[in-house]
């Protein structure tokens, strides 16, 4: 079988510290779980900035930049700067990371949809949350269209290839492809193409194995087989399932904190890398070998970590 690589999503905007007490939310702790997740075998990690004095969500220059070059002087891992950034930015604010720091890869969400987040609001330890910040954050997405409309996924794809930023393309439901389909039919989407298939997300297609062929199945209907490479992801208690029939159908995997604060029923992940080292031993042992970072990028042809801006 063929390598594949997995991607450590380290923080992501989703979860708020309540939640978990691993959390990470200073960059010191983003560095250091991002670090712990590469050595456990993350070929790419997935950054988002948090305010590390209320662990919400940021896009602060400084922020993101000690995060990025920190976790560049310590490790090789490819890195992925979102520009989901923190629900309720705009688009500005969500892209601004891309022209200054020139990642070799940046997400890129395709398409609109309900991000609802209200149940996590209803979780047993929200009735004494930490920052008073929190529920209402997560309450308010009741009224919330994660906005990612064609004017501004051309904005994003064009600032990305324009900083030599590969397009990690979030897909939410089926939909999105024949997005991703229609702006390579324009031509404002050029070269490779990567899709992250995320599933469970409430407004988004249930994770369910049966989705997720379907998933594949769609876009290799648009994009052609072999025309893409793929990863999946899930969140919460789907995250392994999900993870292990990705594998079975030959995909790449992501993992962390963003996606699922736990490492089995009622335990919590202590960071990104314990996820990382359980997917690991599954996918090996499903005899699958493990890429590296390097082999990573010849694999989604980035630019290398020595031509980023950070």
């Amino acid at each position: 079988m063929a390598k594949i690589f997995i991607t450590a999503a380290i923080t992501g905007a989703i979860h708020t510290p309540t939640l978990s007490e691993y959390l990470p939310l200073t960059e010191q702790q983003i560095i250091d779980q991002a670090v712990g997740a590469h050595e456990a075998g993350a070929a790419v990690v997935h950054i988002h900035g948090r305010d590390p004095a209320t662990g919400r969500p940021s896009v602060d220059k400084g922020v993101i930049g000690t995060i990025l070059s920190g976790i560049k002087k310590r490790c090789n891992v490819a890195i992925c700067l979102t520009t989901g950034a923190g629900l309720g930015m705009s688009l500005e604010e969500r892209v601004s990371g891309v022209p200054l720091f020139g990642p070799e890869i940046a997400s890129c969400n395709s398409g609109s949809f309900n991000f609802y987040l209200g149940p996590l609001a209803k979780n047993k330890k929200m009735q004494k949350p930490l920052f008073d910040w929190e529920v209402p954050y997560l309450e308010s997405t009741e009224d919330l269209v994660f906005s990612n409309t064609f004017k501004g996924l051309r904005y994003y794809i064009k600032t990305m290839h324009e900083h030599g930023s590969l397009p990690e393309f979030e897909v939410y439901e089926a939909g999105m492809i024949n997005n991703i389909a229609y702006l390579r039919e324009e031509g404002t989407l050029k070269g490779l193409i990567y899709i992250q298939f995320v599933m469970g997300i409430m407004g988004g297609l249930p994770a369910s194995v049966d989705n997720l062929v379907f998933l594949r199945q769609t876009a290799d209907n648009l994009l052609g087989k072999g025309g893409y490479v793929w990863s999946c992801a899930a969140a919460g208690r789907n995250q392994f399932p999900i993870i292990a029939a990705g594998l079975a159908m030959g995909g790449n995997i992501r993992v962390g904190l963003e996606d699922n604060l736990y490492l089995k029923p009622g335990v919590l992940a202590k960071n990104s890398a314990e996820q990382v080292t359980a997917v690991r031993s599954i996918a090996e042992a499903m005899g699958y070998e493990i890429a590296t970072s390097d082999e990573a990028r010849a694999v989604l042809k980035l630019k290398g970590g020595d031509k980023v801006k950070f």
